[in-house]
């Protein structure tokens, strides 16, 4: 028995009317799938466009975040700043705690951001001034002070004046420069300034030749610094005398280079000056500049020709050259005739020269007035010696034993005065010994040479 139930069909899924030959055939191309690529292609560009839209919305997002936290850090730094330097005028309203004051400042400054205030190095300049009056103040009533540490405080003056002037200085928006501050601070600073000669001296005295240069240094700088603009340092009389210790400090520290920035200056310290060219002399000796050494020597030579120190240098420059070493020589004995130096240097130079009856002409001069002279009966003796080999044996064998006999005083003189000198006595009295046949004395020297060679 058939059932009057009515059964339930289902109706096939419409498809998708392609409605165009171009659709038709790209649908036929990609096969039965070809239009379920194309959705998925397009479903991906719309949720990579929708996280590029919420990529933004988060970055804008931290930015306005960020901006409000810098907003906030500079806000807080600079309440900060502003109550450090109420704090520090608050100590320096006080008349106490300069220190501290102080301190607060170059705190501050450990902050990049903060170099650049001014109003910084003001408050910082004015609380080392307060500790410097108050220590002069201690220097006047006579109670203890630390006199380093007070000249401390007045080369920091300095240091902080120039950078807060350098501040102070910089054109504003329309490009014009008028320093407000300059005026005060210079006059200030002015009234400070022979006390950092006195620093630097007194660290010379200490042997801090590193410090003392820097004070000196500071206190000539005043001239070409901008802040003491209408101020003339330059006929300082104490100028001149300030360069001279940064000269000497230089030379104490063996740094060349030290030693030469000011000499030009510290020449014209005319007490100093015969020292001045002095370190002059060793800084270019130090840097092996040879030309301008001896150029500097002759300097030296040509206005202190009686110092010990320029003459025997320059004749050791010319130790090669003995001609102009000559003319050294003479020119030494034009400012002074009868100099033992001066003479004894000729006598040296004419032997070298092979100018022997001169040299012993100025060997006597000097064993005449200096007796004591062990070295100009070397010379004579020797100037004998070497005339007689100069003669013809064959021709003049009188004159030759005459000149050994009158050379042998002069070096057994030489001998007594210089016992220890047997390298330089005994070969020359062998050979005087010998050509006047004088058996004993002979022997005796020929044991001394060869006990030397043993």
């Amino acid at each position: 028995m058939v059932s009057s139930k009515k059964v339930r069909t289902f109706a096939p899924a419409k498809q998708k009317r392609i409605g165009s030959v171009a659709q038709l055939n790209r649908a036929s191309d990609y096969g039965s799938e070809g239009c379920g690529f194309e959705s998925r292609r397009n479903h991906k560009e719309e949720r990579k466009s929708e996280g590029f839209l919420f990529f933004n919305k988060v970055r804008k997002m931290k930015f306005r975040r960020l901006t409000i936290f810098l907003a906030l850090f500079v806000s807080l730094s600079v309440c900060a700043q502003r109550k450090q330097i109420g704090e520090a005028r608050t100590y320096l309203k006080s008349g106490k705690n300069f220190d501290k004051a102080e301190k607060l400042m170059t705190d501050l400054l450990k902050d990049s951001a903060n170099r650049e205030n001014k109003r910084i190095y003001e408050i910082w300049l004015q609380s080392v001034q307060k500790q410097y009056e108050q220590a002069n103040e201690k220097f006047y009533m006579k109670k203890q002070q630390d006199t380093a540490q007070f000249f401390s405080l007045v080369r920091k003056l300095f240091t902080i004046s120039f950078r807060l002037d350098s501040l102070d200085a910089r054109p504003d928006k329309k490009g014009k420069v008028d320093p407000e501050l300059r005026k005060d601070v210079a006059r200030d600073m002015n009234g400070y300034r022979t006390n950092l000669f006195f620093g630097g001296s007194y660290l010379v005295r200490k042997g801090d030749f590193k410090k003392a240069y820097d004070y000196f240094e500071t206190y000539i700088d005043c001239r070409r610094q901008p802040l003491f603009t209408g101020y003339d340092f330059a006929q300082e009389s104490r100028m001149a005398e300030a360069a001279y210790w940064a000269t000497y400090s230089g030379y104490r520290l063996e740094e060349p280079i030290l030693t030469l920035r000011y000499r030009d200056l510290a020449l014209a310290d005319t007490a100093r000056r015969n020292w001045t060219l002095q370190y002059v002399a060793e800084a270019w000796k130090a840097l092996k500049d040879d030309s301008m050494y001896v150029a500097t020597l002759w300097q030296g030579f040509n206005e202190y020709p009686m110092s010990p120190y320029f003459f025997p240098r320059l004749m050791d420059s010319y130790q090669n050259q003995p001609e102009k070493a000559l003319e050294v020589a003479d020119q030494a004995l034009e400012a002074d005739s009868t100099s033992r130096l001066f003479l004894f240097a000729k006598s040296v130079i004419l032997l070298k020269l092979e100018k022997f009856a001169e040299s012993l002409d100025y060997s006597d001069r000097v064993i005449q007035r200096y007796p004591d002279m062990s070295e100009a009966y070397f010379n004579a003796g020797t100037a004998y010696v070497n005339i007689a080999l100069r003669m013809d044996p064959q021709r003049h064998k009188k004159q030759i034993r005459k000149m050994y006999q009158k050379a042998m005083p002069y070096m057994e003189k030489y001998r007594t005065m210089a016992p220890n000198g047997q390298q330089k006595w005994g070969p020359v009295l062998y050979r005087i010994y010998f050509n006047l046949n004088m058996g004993k004395q002979f022997d005796e020297i020929d044991k001394i040479l060869k006990k030397q060679k043993s």
